[in-house]
């Protein structure tokens, strides 16, 4: 049999933590979930959460972090995909207003992040996970000639409000499956006017 290292197991229980964090915290929101509340989902002991993480708004920011590091990974899959930028670009813009729709997503990152951790932090934060993959794509499309150079993190920066924008128009919706289509449409415009499509 063999034994686990102590960090082996302090990983597993931060592990367990974080993904009990992100389960309650998208459920009931930040202001309705307790510490105890996430230990108890983790199967851990309200001690152990204290002594992993300082406080719930330090256990909120870990689940933020892993939601965004949940996108980060599909759209890296999708720039390795395509073979042409707009493509993974429109694609890239399509799956995030895709994970807006997710209501564990939506809770976390659109409604109670800004609130729990400033927008300073959250875009600190987006600034090293999907702002830097959206800020390279359109560093490939300058390089490509399909987009005029400039100060490209501004324009990141601009597409990105525009797409949370998006995605605060899909969690205010009634029906936000069936008005997906249209936003998306919209960032597809958006986007367009910034990067030349293929002919």
């Amino acid at each position: 049999m063999i034994r686990r290292t102590q960090a082996e197991r302090s990983d597993e229980t931060t592990g367990r933590l974080v993904g009990a964090a992100r389960e309650r915290f998208g459920a009931t929101g930040y202001a309705l979930t307790s510490i105890d509340a996430v230990a108890a989902a983790a199967g851990v002991t309200k001690g152990a959460a204290y002594h992993h993480f300082g406080g719930k708004a330090e256990l909120f920011r870990a689940a933020f972090v892993a939601e965004l590091e949940a996108v980060d990974a599909k759209l890296l899959g999708i720039a390795a995909e395509e073979a042409e930028v707009w493509a993974a670009l429109r694609r890239g813009c399509r799956t995030f207003l895709e994970h807006c729709l997710d209501p564990g997503f939506r809770q976390i990152v659109l409604l109670d992040a800004p609130a729990v951790l400033g927008w300073e932090t959250v875009r600190e934060i987006e600034h090293d996970h999907m702002l830097r993959i959206l800020r390279d794509g359109l560093r490939m499309a300058v390089a490509a000639g399909q987009a005029p150079d400039g100060d490209l993190d501004a324009r990141a920066q601009l597409v990105f409000g525009a797409l949370c924008e998006g995605g605060m128009l899909l969690a205010r919706s009634k029906e936000p499956a069936a008005d997906l289509p249209g936003i998306a449409a919209e960032a597809d415009r958006l986007l367009s006017a910034l990067v030349t499509p293929p002919r």
